[in-house]
C-alpha cells in the first residue's frame, strides 16, 4: 500500500488500541495490542508519517534508529543485587532500566502525555548480539526486565532484504505477533505531502514531468545508485536556502542528494531551465496581470515539458501566497484568543486591583509555557509554531507600546489593544486579497493560452492536490476554480468511463 494508506492504518490501530471502556480500561488489552511493523524501501517517509500521526492523535512520540544501540543501551547494564530465597540470601544479576524505556518515561515527564508511540526504525538490521532482545521486544513488549508503559503503542520499521545486506528475516513466531504493513513508493501521495511541506517548485514540476525518477534503486558495477523521497526533500530544503544566499546549485551538489548520476545530471540541467523560464516568462508579472500577447503565443507554441514547468512556477508562487494567508490567519486567530482571555481577566472582580501590566505578562508567560510543552510533545507543525511565536511577539510589543503611551486603566489599555488588533485583521485581509488576485490572474492567463485544454485540467488537478490551495479556496472562494473544476474534471471522468467501456468491448470481442 502507499504511505498515505499506511498512515490511515496506523491511526486507526492507535485509536483502537487507546479506546477505553467505562471503567477506564483499554478495550483491547495491552497484551493483545500487536506492535505495528512497517516494511518498505528506505527513504519513503516512514519516520515522517509517525511524526504526523502522533501530532494528529495528540499523543507523544519517542523515535529511535535501533542500529545506533548496543545490547547494553537497549536492555540496560547489569548489576549485582541480593535477594532471599528460602531463608537464604543469594547474589543475583539485575539490569538497570533500558535507555529506550527511560526515554519513554522522560517524554511522559516533560510533556505530560501519558500515551504515545515508541517508534524503532531499522528493526531488522540490528547486530547479532541485540537480535534476541529485539525479538523479545516485539513479542513481549519488554527490554530486559522493563516493560513498555501501558498506553504506549509500539511501531517498528524495517527495510526489505533487497535494500540492505544486514537485514535479518523474522521468524513465523515473531511475525504472528505483529501487525505487518508493507509500504510502496507512490509519487501521487508523496506530492500531496510535498505541497504541504512547501518543497521547492523545481522539484515538484520536474517530478511531474519525470515521475519514474521519483524513486530509483539500482545496482551497477560501481555499486548502488539510488534516489529516494528523503533525498528529494532534503535537496529541496537546501535549494531554498541556497536561493536566499544567492548560491547557485550545480550537478555536484545535486548528486550529493540524488545518488544516481543520470537523474542527478538531468535534474541539474532542469534547474537551469527552470530559472530560465522564471526569467523569460516574467512569472510575477503574469500573476499580476501584466503580460503581452507575445507571452501568450510563446507559451502556446512551447513544448509540453516547458508548459508544465511554467505551470509549476505559477503553482509554486500561488502556494507561497496561500501559505502566507494561512499563516496570517493562524496568527490572527491565536492573537484573538489571547485578547479574549485578557478581556476576561481585565473585567474579573478578582483582578481589578492587579496592574494591567502584570495581567498581560502573566498571560504571555503562560502561553510561552504552553507553547514549550506543545513543541516538546511535537503537537504543533512548523506553521503553528511560527504563528504562536508571532502572536506572542505582537502582544509583547503592544504591552511595551501601551507603557510608552502612559496608559493606566484596564479600559484604556484594552481599547488600545483592539485598535492594534484591527491592523492585524487588515493585514490578514490584504494577504487574502493578494492570493485571490494572483489566482484569478493565473486562471485568466491559462484560459487565454489553452482554453479548456489538458493544461487547464492539470492546473486544476494540482490545485486540488495542494493542501494550501484547497484550504484557501474553500475559505475564500474562486469562481474560476469552481467553474473549471466542475466542467473539466467531470468531462475527464466521463471520458475515462467511456474509454473503460471501449476497452471492455474490445476484450469481449477478442474473447468471443
Amino acid at each position: 500500500m502507499n504511505i498515505k494508506r499506511a498512515k490511515d492504518e496506523i491511526k486507526h490501530a492507535i485509536q483502537a488500541y487507546l479506546l477505553k471502556d467505562d471503567f477506564g480500561e483499554y478495550v483491547i488489552p495491552t497484551v493483545r495490542q500487536r506492535p505495528l511493523l512497517l516494511m518498505g524501501a528506505p527513504g519513503i517517509g516512514k519516520t515522517a508519517i509517525m511524526e504526523q500521526v502522533a501530532r494528529e492523535c495528540g499523543i507523544g512520540l519517542v523515535a529511535y534508529s535501533i542500529t545506533h544501540h548496543t545490547r547494553q543501551s537497549a536492555i540496560g547494564l547489569p548489576f549485582i543485587d541480593h535477594k532471599v530465597y528460602g531463608e537464604k540470601e543469594y547474589a543475583v544479576t539485575e539490569y538497570t532500566m533500558s535507555e529506550i524505556i527511560a526515554a519513554v518515561y522522560n517524554k511522559m515527564e516533560e510533556t505530560g502525555l501519558k500515551e504515545g508511540i515508541l517508534f524503532l526504525d531499522e528493526i531488522n538490521c540490528v547486530s547479532e548480539t541485540l537480535a534476541p532482545a529485539m525479538l523479545q521486544f516485539l513479542q513481549a513488549k519488554t527490554f530486559g526486565s522493563h516493560k513498555v508503559p501501558d498506553g504506549w503503542i509500539i511501531v517498528a520499521a524495517g527495510n526489505p532484504p533487497e535494500y540492505n545486506k544486514s537485514v535479518r528475516e523474522f521468524d513465523v513466531v515473531t511475525l504472528d505477533r505483529v501487525k505487518k504493513i508493507e509500504v510502496e513508493p507512490d509519487f501521487g501521495v508523496w506530492k500531496e505531502y510535498a505541497w504541504k511541506q512547501g518543497l521547492h517548485g523545481a522539484v515538484l514540476s520536474y517530478l511531474e514531468i519525470k515521475k519514474n525518477y521519483f524513486y530509483a534503486m539500482e545496482t551497477s558495477v560501481d555499486g548502488k545508485r539510488f534516489v529516494t523521497a528523503r533525498g528529494w526533500e532534503d535537496l529541496s530544503n537546501l535549494l531554498q536556502v541556497y536561493e536566499k544566499l544567492d548560491i547557485k546549485a550545480d550537478e555536484s551538489l545535486v548528486y550529493q542528494y540524488l545518488q544516481h548520476p543520470k537523474i542527478a545530471k538531468d535534474f541539474a540541467n532542469y534547474l537551469d531551465l527552470y530559472e530560465k523560464y522564471r526569467t523569460d516568462y516574467h512569472i510575477e508579472d503574469i500573476l499580476s496581470g501584466k503580460y503581452t500577447d507575445n507571452t501568450v503565443y510563446k507559451l502556446q507554441e512551447a513544448p509540453f515539458d516547458e508548459r508544465l514547468s511554467v505551470m509549476g512556477l505559477f503553482l509554486s508562487r500561488l502556494t507561497e501566497a496561500f501559505t502566507e494567508a494561512y499563516m496570517a490567519d493562524l496568527c490572527t486567530t491565536k492573537l484573538h484568543e489571547m485578547l479574549k482571555e485578557i478581556k476576561e481577566r481585565f473585567v474579573s472582580p478578582y483582578c481589578t486591583q492587579t496592574p494591567w501590566e502584570t495581567l498581560i505578562q502573566n498571560l504571555i508567560e503562560e502561553e510561552q509555557e504552553k507553547y514549550g510543552r506543545a513543541k516538546r510533545a511535537n503537537l504543533m507543525d512548523k506553521h503553528e509554531q511560527k504563528s504562536v511565536l508571532a502572536a506572542l511577539e505582537l502582544l509583547d510589543t503592544y504591552q511595551k507600546n501601551a507603557k510608552e503611551l502612559g496608559l493606566r486603566t484596564h479600559e484604556d489599555v484594552f481599547t488600545f489593544l483592539k485598535e492594534q488588533f484591527a491592523e492585524v485583521v487588515e493585514q490578514r485581509q490584504m494577504r487574502i486579497d493578494q492570493g485571490s488576485t494572483l489566482l484569478k490572474n493565473a486562471f485568466d492567463f491559462m484560459e487565454k493560452c489553452f482554453g479548456a485544454g489538458q493544461e487547464m485540467v492539470i492546473f486544476i488537478t494540482e490545485l486540488t492536490a495542494n493542501y494550501y490551495s484547497v484550504r484557501f479556496i474553500s475559505e475564500n472562494g474562486s469562481d474560476e476554480y469552481y467553474r473549471y473544476n466542475k466542467e473539466l474534471l467531470f468531462e475527464e471522468k466521463q471520458r475515462s468511463i467511456l474509454q473503460d467501456i471501449e476497452r471492455a468491448k474490445e476484450t469481449a470481442n477478442f474473447l468471443f
